[in-house]
């Protein structure tokens, strides 16, 4: 099959496919992005999306035989498979973004994160959970569904620790007070906050939960940026009906060493129905 009508096959794929399965691979390698050091954590998404949608498009020769309704958008060469004599070694985390209130996304997001990094389990997984519909404020009720989601995957022991991000003092011990598998730690964003809140210090210290500092912003990714993610690393094709569902962030570290050996995203998206 030549050049033009495997790609074409792939043009086809994506029109066609209604669930959009994306895997960047792992960016510390990635040298066009070493070139380019993105200033935030959404362009560094964004400019991950965009270049594996446009190596995908490039490198995966598909034919009529391939088509399925969810489109596996990944570089073979580029995944980052753990081998079972290096697991002991390494620790790997994760953080979940939630762009859409469907806690189904929870098991589908750490399955996929499993599968793709050849574990059984993650050390680790921080959830952000889409925020409060605009004017309202967090509440645990916010939480509860994705917590027992979480929850239900320590228990089946597809991940070993929980932790939460950008709750207060308030609402840490509410979720701590009702919650089966107590939070292990509680990400805070250093943008809203210089010093670390007093009392939400004191609660952590008192109950073992380890406090830990980000830079994402509220939104990941916007829907228009990610469109526009989209489009460019497809070659302009239409991307008007994608709507953005999770977004996955892992990093394995050498725990002898604390370094970075690997960092990637996994990216879920749907088309909406006509």
């Amino acid at each position: 099959m030549d050049g033009n009508s495997s790609m074409s096959a792939n043009v086809k794929m994506f029109r066609q496919a209604k669930t959009l399965r994306l895997h960047t691979g792992n960016i510390v390698n990635r040298n066009r992005l070493k070139k380019k050091c993105p200033c935030s954590p959404g362009e560094e998404l964004q400019d991950c999306i965009q270049a594996t949608l446009s190596d995908w498009f490039s490198q995966t020769k598909l034919t009529t035989e391939d088509f399925h309704d969810t489109l596996d958008c990944s570089i073979p060469e580029a995944t980052d498979a753990i081998t079972p004599e290096e697991r002991e070694e390494l620790k790997v985390s994760a953080k979940l973004f939630l762009c859409e209130s469907d806690e189904s996304s929870i098991k589908e997001a750490v399955k996929m994160a499993c599968q793709t990094l050849a574990v059984s389990q993650l050390d680790s997984v921080i959830v952000a959970p889409p925020g409060p519909p605009e004017g309202d404020t967090q509440t645990l009720s916010h939480l509860q569904p994705a917590w027992e989601e979480l929850e239900a995957l320590v228990q089946s022991q597809q991940i070993a620790a929980i932790g939460t991000s950008d709750l207060d003092k308030d609402l840490l011990e509410q979720l701590y007070n009702w919650a089966q598998v107590k939070p292990s730690s509680n990400q805070v964003n250093l943008a809203s906050c210089c010093v670390m809140p007093p009392d939400l210090t004191a609660f952590a210290k008192e109950f073992d939960i380890q406090l830990l500092t980000h830079n994402d912003p509220k939104e990941l990714i916007s829907a228009a940026v990610f469109q526009q993610a989209l489009q460019e690393g497809s070659q302009e094709l239409s991307v008007a009906d994608w709507r953005l569902e999770w977004v996955l962030r892992y990093s394995i570290i050498v725990k002898s060493r604390g370094i970075i050996k690997s960092k990637g995203y996994l990216v879920s998206a749907k088309k909406a129905s006509p």
